[in-house]
């Protein structure tokens, strides 16, 4: 995987380069979120990946199936990666993109998993509260996990704030296991 992110790097960065400069980041976005949804399907992987299918039957099976929802920009770094058998660097791609697009718009993603169904009132608290922690809009994802007992959990990339009953439990437990 690591692999795949680093190669798929400059080709993220290059496409992001360019839809910035066009205006046109959400369109990309959405174009290379296609492309690696098409890509990472099981059945045009195994078209993607078999050698007796020619790179212009694979161009246009792809793009008979992306249609007109593919960006310029997005068909033609498609192609090219068809023609460099480098299809598989999509979703990685499409990944990166992402994360430039969010950091330009100074967007973070947050995952709220919390014990029960939380109300729209709830919710916009903790957004609320991560906006203003961390400075920057907050897109958040909403989780049920009934194992939390009550309470939140809290993912902002690599951080995790715990607020749920089960993660005290646990580090009570930890503290009396000393």
């Amino acid at each position: 995987m690591a692999e795949l992110v680093t190669v798929a790097r400059p080709y993220a960065e290059a496409s992001f380069k360019a839809a910035f400069e066009r205006k046109a980041l959400g369109g990309v976005a959405d174009g290379l979120a296609l492309a690696a949804a098409i890509a990472s399907d099981e059945t045009m992987r195994s078209v993607l990946t078999n050698p007796k299918v020619s790179v212009s039957q694979k161009r246009e099976l792809f793009f008979g199936v992306g249609g007109d929802k593919l960006d310029e920009e997005v068909k033609r770094l498609v192609g090219m990666l068809l023609d460099n058998h480098r299809e598989v660097l999509l979703p990685s791609i499409s990944m990166l993109f992402e994360e430039l697009k969010h950091e330009s718009e100074r967007v973070v993603h947050a995952k709220i998993t919390s014990a029960q169904p939380m109300d729209e009132a709830q919710r916009a608290s903790i957004v609320g509260a991560l906006e203003k922690q961390y400075g920057r809009k907050v897109e958040a994802e909403h989780a049920v996990d009934p194992e939390l007992l009550g309470g939140a959990r809290v993912q902002v990339g690599d951080q995790v704030i715990h607020a749920s009953v089960r993660d005290a439990l646990d580090h009570m437990a930890a503290a009396l296991a000393r």
